[in-house]
């Protein structure tokens, strides 16, 4: 038996549960989204324990359903999206709304995520890539996770800082760009096994043009793969993600992939958080381009 939630509200950011309000929603547990109906479903006999909560701007949470599949996993089983792109303009606006090239001028040669969470992403590359595959990855940086043992082929890097993208040694090639001045990728059609977009996801200001090409960029059957965690420069992400927490993270990076053009299939997210609350989340948001 299911007992079925509906929750639909107005406001551009959302009210985020106590830990005390959050554990009483033993019988029905459904997911927020800001001016989004969605439906989500789960057995009433289900007790959904959080593991930690923020009341804050953001939040780290990490969920599992009675030791079976983790809530994460649940957000995009079955989401009713909108008919239409239902975020404004002012989803996207940031505190810091200088030109990036400004604040990636200086070389980071730092990890953004802790090792644990770091591992959990290689072992998800190791178990989706091919040797041989061509594979982009946006918003790049000096180290891109991928397996050490994996023999990839054309490993192209699309980033903001030279230096950054020099050091990364799995790369074949790289270009500079900032995606939020001009978000067409300088590659041709279906020219992709893969492309990846590690953590970086809350820093694009236009999703739904780089979503797209993702798609256009992407062979038949390729794969978009956007890895989240919790972490942020939050005076460059924008003002949606900083007013929701990881769950309503994981919907709305689904919900760029699906009005995508209707060029993917639809999208899921696997959570491979390796010790949830002990170390950072990491969560996967994945869409196979259409045939």
């Amino acid at each position: 038996m299911y007992m079925k939630c509906i929750f639909t509200l107005s406001l551009p950011l959302l009210v985020l549960l106590t830990s005390q309000q959050f554990n009483q929603l033993h019988f029905c547990q459904g997911f927020l989204s800001p001016r989004v109906g969605v439906v989500v479903t789960f057995p009433t006999t289900t007790r959904v324990p959080r593991t930690s909560i923020s009341t804050g701007n953001s939040s780290n949470t990490s969920l599992r359903a009675g030791g079976q599949q983790r809530m994460a996993e649940k957000v995009l089983a079955n989401p009713k999206w909108p008919p239409e792109w239902p975020y404004s303009p002012s989803d996207f606006t940031r505190m810091d709304e200088s030109n990036d090239s400004i604040f990636y001028s200086t070389p980071r040669l730092v990890t953004h995520i802790d090792d644990a969470a770091i591992g959990a992403l290689t072992g998800y590359y190791a178990s989706v890539f091919q040797d041989g595959d061509d594979v982009l990855d946006i918003c790049s940086s000096w180290i891109s996770h991928y397996p050490k043992d994996w023999k990839g082929g054309n490993v192209v890097g699309l980033g903001m800082n030279q230096y950054e993208l020099s050091q990364n040694k799995v790369l074949s090639s790289f270009n500079v760009q900032d995606l939020n001045q001009d978000p067409k990728f300088p590659y041709q059609d279906e020219s992709f096994d893969k492309v990846t977009c590690v953590v970086s996801v809350d820093y694009l200001t236009k999703p739904r043009e780089i979503f797209s090409e993702i798609g256009r960029v992407l062979r038949p059957g390729g794969m978009g793969i956007v890895s989240i965690s919790n972490r942020c420069f939050p005076t460059k992400a924008w003002k949606l993600w900083l007013g929701t927490n990881d769950l309503e993270h994981i919907f709305i990076t689904g919900s760029f992939f699906h009005y995508a053009g209707g060029v993917f299939e639809p999208p899921s997210c696997k959570d491979v958080s390796p010790n949830p609350g002990r170390s950072d989340p990491m969560y996967i948001i994945t869409a196979v381009k259409k045939p």
